[in-house]
């Protein structure tokens, strides 16, 4: 089962609109982050929902030209943004070796975690286990994996390692994240090549999720730091078989059940979507979070690139305006709460078009948190629910 997603095109026009604003330089703001112990994880807290932003084209946008503004109108850093509006959770992508940008590897990710921190919000970090986007559409093993890619064995051990070695050099900084992503929608067996394959080899995919688990419940245990497991797959309906299959097959260690919910590319609305939710709650009795979600707050453009977001992605009742943005995430919201869900994170609420510095724009600025302007718009109030 195939699930139509819209990353391949993104991954099409984030390699060729933002790989000019990729610096060639060696140095790196990372050299900046404070000494590990200046920073020190607060106590855990219960949270009783996450209110969260993917900011893992913050660094890139501000390094393209961009300063962000609050509601106000006043300039100021885009994650105090987000923590000051209540955001309580940043996710955060990472690429294994992505060389054709600088963007979303090891050393970004480290700023971007920091970052998160320093503003007192949690972190989620997403492993794609490739060089570039992985989705419902493309699950890329990483190049230099690519010799074991028949070697279960093998490649487990290279998963594992990456993993737990990438997890151990951020304990390292004090930079442990509080949850983590084995893979990002992985509708599709993980670590292929070319096109996918059907249907899933769950003898060769159990092991290689299993092996990404186990990594970080061994860090977890070394550490002596909770970090939660997340499976993430894009739609709900493809949630109900993939958790099904993944239980049958021994996949059963994790904490919480990911899933990317568009409207657009769903075969749930709003009426029906919280049938689907609960079912998986109740089934596998996990966690639940809605972790990438968006909605346009207009139909124009800030640049001459095609939106991604449309009017086909619009919903009865929520128009393409700032308050229709914030209604839909509240609504979104209430139907998660009431299935006993636990949270939502906003997909790229800070990708805005950046046209200085060599950067072209952006397909995703109408349907950012933040308008034309660079001001935030009425959306950010979503987060204010967590106060």
């Amino acid at each position: 089962m195939k699930y139509l997603n819209f990353k391949p095109i993104a991954c099409l026009i984030a390699i060729t609109l933002f790989y000019a604003c990729s610096s060639s330089d060696d140095s790196n703001p990372i050299n900046n982050i404070p000494d590990s112990g200046s920073n020190p994880d607060p106590e855990p807290e219960e949270i009783p929902f996450f209110y969260g932003a993917d900011l893992s084209y913050v660094n890139q946008m501000e390094d393209c030209g961009i300063t962000y503004k609050n509601e106000n109108n006043q300039t100021e850093d885009p994650f105090a943004i987000f923590s000051n509006s209540g955001a309580n959770l940043v996710r955060v992508r990472l690429w294994h070796n992505p060389t054709w940008t600088n963007y979303s590897n090891y050393d970004d990710v480290k700023l971007t975690i920091q970052r998160a921190k320093s503003n007192n919000m949690k972190v989620l970090l997403d492993f794609h286990y490739s060089d570039t986007w992985a989705d419902p559409d493309s699950q890329e093993i990483p190049a230099a994996w690519a010799s074991e890619i028949n070697n279960t064995e093998a490649l487990g051990q290279l998963l594992y390692d990456y993993t737990y070695n990438t997890l151990n050099n951020l304990a390292s900084l004090n930079l442990l994240p509080d949850m983590v992503q084995v893979g990002n929608e992985i509708n599709g067996m993980i670590l292929q090549q070319g096109d996918l394959v059907w249907p899933i080899d769950w003898s060769r995919n159990s092991h290689l999720i299993n092996k990404g688990i186990q990594a970080v419940r061994d860090i977890s245990e070394e550490k002596n730091k909770e970090i939660e497991v997340m499976l993430h797959i894009a739609q709900p309906e493809n949630g109900l078989w993939w958790f099904e299959q993944a239980t049958e097959n021994g996949v059963t260690d994790f904490d919480w059940i990911g899933l990317s919910y568009y409207p657009i590319w769903s075969e749930y609305n709003l009426n029906n979507l919280g049938s689907a939710l609960s079912t998986l709650i109740n089934t596998y009795n996990k966690q639940l979070m809605i972790v990438e979600t968006a909605y346009p707050f207009t139909l124009d453009y800030a640049d001459s690139n095609n939106n991604i977001l449309g009017e086909n992605a619009l919903v009865n009742g929520y128009e393409a305006t700032q308050q229709g943005q914030l209604n839909y995430l509240n609504q979104l919201k209430s139907i998660v709460e009431s299935s006993g869900g636990k949270g939502i994170v906003y997909w790229e609420p800070a990708w805005i078009s950046a046209t200085s510095n060599g950067c072209q724009g952006s397909a995703w600025e109408n349907a950012a948190l933040f308008d034309f302007d660079f001001k935030a718009t009425l959306g950010m109030q979503f987060y204010n629910g967590s106060f």
